[in-house]
């Protein structure tokens, strides 16, 4: 089967910087069993061609009407049988309009803010005019709606009235191995891995981190992540007195900041919206649990039966402090809770991800 998946970009030549490992994994496996072509937006700003864990890739370093028309192209070559994207908004839009125009289905993922307005940090795919109309247009033409998490899949119902499937974009277990949950380190050890940026809000992670110090409560941090902030988040941290507890590392590629997970303690998240994320994910695989905002990925393990993280509300950092220096002083919960969420991870991998899509599409073509 010939198929088509629009996404902004993190497919990159080189496999290592500018990628999406969670995507690059599904991208491998769907390559697998067909023929899988790779319509990238903005991966670089010229247009190229290559390939890439069995995939072909078509940069096409523009916009909607750009993918569609290269999609087109490529159609009339073989054609396509199903358009698939990751992220809605343009990447949404150029599936559609291959709906529309070539007669094909089309199955759009939600992967972020699509949903959202958050004026006060400019963020969200409901802020303007434009993306709204964007994003009711693809809402309204796509074939089949999915996302990450339940939390997604619920605002998405009070948006549109449709219901989307729900399929968690797993670790690629063969590249990323499990490691048993471990002992707590005399200096606890936490991690953050997320880009500097106004969603991830790392000053609400700052401020918690503050008040743990301010309490007595001894740890070490490693941050990883692009600053796309141009050294606020430093300067903040400089200024709560943090400096001699905080690691910054700059972007680092997954396989090289897997050694601060594996001697991390817990893994926090502090962001205002996520779909996943795929770090709580990826940490749990090596045994660490994780404690932050209740979005994602995290909201639904706080509230199972058998929780598998520690969720607080967004933007709340004395929940925040408190709820890290519950976990840090009780160790059988922080095992507990690493068991439990290695658990959920290994069992919504990679491999489930490329069958749930698998059905996805089946269903759709009606197979």
């Amino acid at each position: 089967m010939k198929l088509a998946l629009v996404v902004p970009g993190g497919v990159d030549a080189g496999s290592e910087a500018r990628v999406v490992p969670a995507s690059l994994a599904w991208i491998e496996r769907l390559a697998r069993e067909h023929e899988l072509h790779v319509f990238a937006l903005r991966q670089q700003e010229v247009p190229g061609r290559w390939r890439l864990r069995g995939a072909e890739i078509h940069c096409v370093a523009g916009g909607a009407l750009k993918a569609f028309l290269a999609l087109r192209r490529e159609h009339g070559h073989g054609r396509f049988e199903l358009v698939q994207t990751f992220f809605s908004g343009s990447c949404g839009l150029a599936a559609v309009m291959a709906t529309k125009l070539l007669g094909l289905p089309s199955c759009v993922h939600l992967s972020g803010g699509e949903l959202m307005a958050l004026p006060e940090i400019g963020y969200g795919g409901q802020l303007h005019w434009k993306s709204r109309l964007c994003e009711a247009i693809v809402m309204r033409g796509a074939t089949q709606l999915s996302a990450a998490s339940a939390p997604m899949l619920a605002q998405l119902a009070v948006a549109t009235g449709r219901v989307g499937k729900r399929i968690p974009r797993g670790v690629a277990l063969d590249r990323w191995p499990a490691l048993a949950p471990r002992p707590r380190n005399a200096l606890p050890r936490l991690l953050h891995v997320a880009s500097l940026n106004p969603v991830k809000d790392q000053a609400t992670l700052l401020q918690a981190l503050a008040l743990l110090q301010a309490q007595g409560v001894a740890f070490e941090i490693d941050i990883v992540g692009e600053d796309t902030l141009n050294g606020s988040v430093q300067a903040l941290c400089r200024r709560l007195g943090l400096a001699a507890r905080v690691r910054w590392h700059g972007f680092m590629p997954q396989q090289e900041w897997r050694a601060l997970a594996e001697r991390a303690d817990v893994n926090l998240i502090s962001s205002r919206h996520e779909g996943g994320p795929l770090v709580v994910l990826e940490t749990a695989v090596v045994g660490v649990p994780s404690v932050g905002t209740a979005v994602g990925h995290l909201a639904e393990w706080a509230a199972l039966p058998e929780p598998a993280a520690l969720a607080v509300p967004v933007g709340d950092s004395k929940a925040l402090a408190a709820a890290v220096a519950r976990l840090l002083a009780d160790e059988d919960l922080r095992l507990r809770l690493a068991h439990a969420a290695q658990a959920e991870a290994l069992r919504e991998d990679a491999d489930h991800t490329a069958a749930l899509f698998t059905a996805l599409h089946a269903g759709v073509l009606g197979r």
